[in-house]
């Protein structure tokens, strides 16, 4: 009797340390989330499965063209690509994305460049400055986003993590830019 007992006494306690190891794990560092809409493709699709990495903005901060999961409302969080870091000057003129007076390419949105034929992809627009705690935005489907343009800057308090690893479905398994 006292066997079994035992036995059961570790069972309980290997089960619980499981479910507080991946609590902890699930809760500090990564965390599964599914892509809802349109607004990142071609570069995400509806319901594509990814890891959050959130230790990595505790430690660094966000960097231009990561791709970060944010909280957009108390029920909702989005992902989007970030484009302006504190203090740019971020405009959009003639289909090209200038920060700081600097044009910069942005090969992920090529595909849907080339499919435009009734105007640019994203509207033309000025953002005199990014505030300081904040970034701003913008889904890679630039007529289908919600995003900075907007909801307006997203303070660095909202942001979850970075994305970069799809799991799910196999077909789309990998790393992304």
């Amino acid at each position: 009797m006292t066997r079994k007992k035992n036995e059961l006494w570790e069972w309980v306690k290997a089960l619980a340390i499981a479910v507080i190891l991946a609590a902890t794990i699930r809760y500090f560092l990564f965390a599964p989330i599914v892509v809802d809409g349109l607004s990142m493709m071609p570069t995400l699709h509806n319901e594509d499965r990814m890891i959050v990495n959130k230790i990595g903005y505790k430690i660094g901060d966000p960097k231009r063209f990561d791709i970060v999961v944010f909280h957009a409302t108390e029920e909702k969080d989005y992902i989007k690509r970030v484009i302006g870091l504190p203090g740019d000057h971020i405009e959009y003129k003639e289909d090209t994305l200038y920060i700081n007076g600097q044009a910069y390419e942005e090969p992920y949105l090529e595909q849907y460049k080339s499919e435009v034929v009734d105007g640019p992809l994203t509207d033309p627009f000025v953002l005199e400055e990014v505030p300081e705690g904040h970034i701003f935005v913008m889904g890679d489907n630039r007529r289908q986003s919600k995003d900075s343009r907007h909801i307006g800057p997203v303070p660095l308090e909202e942001v979850l993590g970075k994305t970069n690893m799809i799991y799910w479905p196999l077909s789309d398994i990998g790393i992304i830019k």
